[in-house]
Formats: structure tokens, sequence, C-alpha cells
């Protein structure tokens, strides 16, 4: 059974304010660099495997601050970035609100391509893809994922058997770990959205 803890990135200016998908030079702010510092001293891991990123700003900052502490290494992998939001990218959430594409967005997100960019059904699949590879090549292991809120989402709701048009009803919060097993029988959630003190992994 291979493990895999879900992390998302540490606050940035643009964290619930623009839908800043894959621009470049998005940093943590210096309070995200605290929430990540604090999240990493408070994980308990029994071990650590393999540690990976998505290759934005934020992440690798996030990650590297995990490795600092765990002393491990920092792969990346392409298959964790953020949500290609093509032509919505950069544009402020306020800005959104009278989209009518973007409300369906919202209502249908299995069906609903973003102009210029990605579906949901296609970060989902990209994310399980990575996963499984990884449990094929680290079975029985500890695997860290950096990654952002609708990539984890999405790999959560797969092995939730959660469907995408629902996905939304659970919250990723920045600084925060999902956790789930995941084996040739099937797979278990461990916990979701943790912002508190964490069990050992």
């Amino acid at each position: 059974m291979t493990r895999f803890v879900f992390i998302r990135h540490g606050e940035t200016e643009a964290v619930g304010k623009t839908l800043t998908g894959r621009i470049p030079g998005l940093h943590l702010t210096r309070r995200g660099v605290g929430q990540v510092r604090t999240l990493a001293e408070r994980l308990k891991f029994r071990r650590l495997d393999r540690l990976v990123t998505s290759p934005m700003e934020r992440t690798r900052q996030t990650a590297t601050v995990i490795a600092e502490i765990h002393d491990a290494e920092v792969e990346i992998d392409e298959a964790l970035l953020e949500v290609d939001f093509g032509e919505w990218s950069g544009r402020s959430f306020a800005e959104m609100e009278d989209n009518l594409l973007w409300r369906r967005y919202h209502e249908f997100r299995s069906g609903v391509r973003i102009p210029g960019g990605e579906m949901a059904p296609e970060i989902q699949a990209r994310v399980v893809a990575a996963t499984e590879r990884l449990r094929m090549e680290t079975p029985d292991g500890v695997i860290v994922l950096v990654s952002h809120g609708d990539p984890i989402r999405y790999g959560i709701a797969f092995y939730a058997g959660i469907p995408l048009d629902l996905a939304l009803r659970t919250d990723i919060d920045i600084a925060s770990v999902s956790a789930i097993d995941v084996d040739d029988r099937g797979a278990r959630v461990l916990c979701v959205n943790h912002t508190g003190s964490l069990p050992v992994f």
C-alpha cells in the first residue's frame, strides 16, 4: 500500500483574488512561508520516501521548506501543475462574477472547457496517472505531492469515488494536508483539508 500525502502550497498575494493559473513569478508571502514551516514541523512521518512538486514557484517554495525540515530531495512533476485557465488567466474573481461560462463551469465541471484551457477530467486524469505511476515505482512508500487546490481536489475525488461535478463540496485550503492509502484493492481516504495537528504518516 502506498500512502500519498497531498499538500497545497502556502499563501500568495493572489489567493482568493485572482485566477493566476500558470502565470509565472508568483511566490509565497511571508505569512505563506510561515504557514508551510508550521505545517512541515507538524508533519509526523515515520518515513518520507519521495517529495514531488508542481513546477510552479509557489509549490516549489513549499516543497523546499518541507525538504529542509525532513531532509528529503525535491522532484518536479508537471502532472501536478495548476489548472490551465487559458483565457481566464490573470482575471480577478470579481471580474468573473458576471461571466455566464464561469458560472456554468462551476455547475458542470465535468463538461465545460475553460476557453483556451483545460477540462476538469483532463486535470484529474493527469493527477491520477502521476499517482499511479508513482505507486508502481514506490510500492509501500510514503509520497508527498505538493500541488494546487483543484488538482488535489480532483485527485482525492477520484479515489473517494466522488463525481467531478460534486468535487467543489470539498475544500482544499492553503497549507492543508489530504492523505490517502492506495493499493491494487482500492483506496482509503485518511484525511481531507487537514490544517490542525496531524496523525502519524
